[in-house]
């Protein structure tokens, strides 16, 4: 008699969608059982996506790294005054890009920390001599910097209000928030959200679903291996799936794993292993479906790309030729003939994408003031590709 984990598994072969009790019965199968799942995550990838692998040529643009929030593992943020911190001027922003687009850069990521005017004082000041009200209102101002220099922005810029999300959505190609984890208890004392009030999941899954009332393209996902189990991993790839069944709106959802750093208070916890990440990986592509776009970073798991594609990735998220990750300044982009290369040794070529996926180049869900140029970089691309 086959166990409830199995008749997942066969559930998804036959194109079924997965139940939520279907989605947790896969947390019971053995480790030993990984190859299995693998094989039906790219079996169901295969159906939509062939043998095609995607990424974003980007510029990482850290228009702040001042922040309210104080994550356990992370070194983006930092205090003003605080060695390394950095506001990108107008001038930086259009230096950047314009050195980008000479690169053959599509996207201009806006990455930056959470409301950090409402912590500091002294920042709003700063905002008001750019001629901005909030950090949301430079980020649109950096978004048009940028485009008027040939790039098409994606701003993850944390939690943003819906006011705020219609005023960047004619200046972006898509927006984006982590959600990293649905669960509760990673705000707990001790926790790696403790003092991060800006990660209450209660307020990203609102942010989330907004945007899918706007009819925004979303980008989306969850952080592994900061403390989580299994079941709630399962329990945050749910949540993104509901709020994708109600909205049509994610245009692609990250894994990412958790990688420690010196100088942070989890500089001592272990990095998520690779089995683990490859399990999750495939367990998503299963929760999530064959239509949906899944990305895991490549310089995050710069060993794992050949078993990545096998548990059913579509695509490597955003590549930059001329800036880091800084995020993950210790985690160097992979060589792009290098990466092309192991996409052609598992029988599949690497293709350039914009930061809207082609399916979401429609009326419904772009801008009026964006779509005619959103066409214009699709069709050059696809021309490119052509050739």
């Amino acid at each position: 008699m086959l166990n409830p984990a199995d008749i997942a598994l066969a559930k998804t072969q036959s194109g079924q969608r997965l139940s939520d009790s279907d989605a947790y019965a896969l947390t019971h199968l053995a480790a030993s059982d990984t190859d299995a799942l693998c094989e039906a995550a790219s079996g169901l990838r295969d159906r939509v996506h062939g043998s095609t692998l995607t990424y974003s040529p980007k510029v990482f643009l850290p228009v702040t790294n001042l922040c309210r929030d104080r994550c356990t593992y992370c070194t983006f943020r930092k205090d003003p005054g605080e060695a390394g911190e950095w506001t990108m001027s107008p001038d930086e922003i259009r230096e950047w890009s314009e050195r980008g687009r000479r690169l053959g850069c599509i996207e201009a990521l806006m990455c930056l920390g959470d409301k950090p005017e409402i912590a500091f004082r002294g920042f709003r000041g700063l905002l008001a001599s750019y001629g901005a009200e909030s950090t949301a209102d430079y980020v649109r101002i950096a978004c048009e910097i940028s485009l008027d220099a040939g790039l098409l922005p994606h701003t993850n810029a944390g939690l943003l209000s819906g006011p705020e999300m219609k005023a960047l959505r004619p200046v972006n190609a898509s927006l984006g928030l982590m959600l990293e984890n649905v669960g509760p208890r990673m705000r707990a004392k001790g926790m790696p959200h403790q003092y991060a009030p800006d990660k209450d999941p209660a307020a990203r899954m609102e942010m989330i679903d907004e945007a899918g009332r706007l009819a925004i393209p979303f980008t989306s996902g969850i952080l592994v291996g900061i403390g989580e189990n299994e079941a709630e991993r399962i329990a945050s790839l749910l949540a993104l799936r509901r709020s994708h069944e109600r909205f049509g709106h994610i245009q692609e959802v990250i894994v990412q794993n958790f990688r420690a750093k010196p100088d942070t208070a989890m500089a001592g916890a272990e990095d998520f292993g690779e089995d683990q990440m490859v399990r999750t990986v495939a367990m998503a592509r299963l929760i999530l479906g064959e239509q949906m776009n899944l990305q895991a970073p490549p310089n995050l798991n710069p060993d794992a790309h050949r078993r990545l594609i096998r548990a059913g990735i579509n695509d490597w998220g955003g590549i930059s030729p001329l800036t880091m990750d800084y995020v993950n300044p210790e985690a160097p982009w992979p060589h792009i003939e290098a990466l092309r290369e192991t996409c052609v040794a598992e029988g599949f070529t690497l293709e350039p994408r914009l930061p809207i996926y082609r399916e979401f180049i429609n009326e419904e869900f772009v801008d009026p003031a964006m779509l005619p140029r959103l066409e214009r970089f699709q069709s050059d691309l696809d021309g490119a590709v052509a050739v």
